[in-house]
């Protein structure tokens, strides 16, 4: 797969599939921005940005590593990788503990932007 072909498999997967089957499958986020941050620290073992000089992370991280991202989120959708765990273990390295949602609602919300959170950080 080209680099062109995992990104654009990288920027379905986290704004368009995983979102989509969020509710359904009672995953503790929701947003484009949260499965790219649980993604791509879990691919790199670390917080993501220690490991990526710009932004967005999808065009400046090692092609390696963002294949190892696409590949976990398709692992996700699959079913044989724990989303939970993987948000857990990111949160970890960033020292913050996941809330509970109240009332039953997400822990974050679709963005309406056409860019990711991460990418407007630019």
């Amino acid at each position: 797969m080209t680099i062109d072909a995992v990104r654009a498999r990288w920027l379905d997967l986290t704004r368009r599939e995983m979102p989509g089957l969020a509710a359904a499958r009672g995953w503790p986020v929701r947003a484009d921005h949260c499965f790219q941050r649980i993604l791509l620290d879990n691919a790199f073992g670390g917080v993501w940005y220690d490991h990526v000089s710009a932004r967005p992370a999808y065009i400046h991280a090692d092609p390696a590593a963002l294949a190892r991202a696409v590949t976990l989120g398709e692992a996700v959708i699959a079913g044989t990788v724990d989303l939970a765990e993987l948000n857990r273990r990111s949160l970890d390295w960033r020292s913050k503990t996941p809330s509970k949602p109240a009332g039953g609602t997400p822990m974050s919300r679709p963005s309406q932007s056409k860019r990711t959170k991460i990418e407007r950080t630019a």
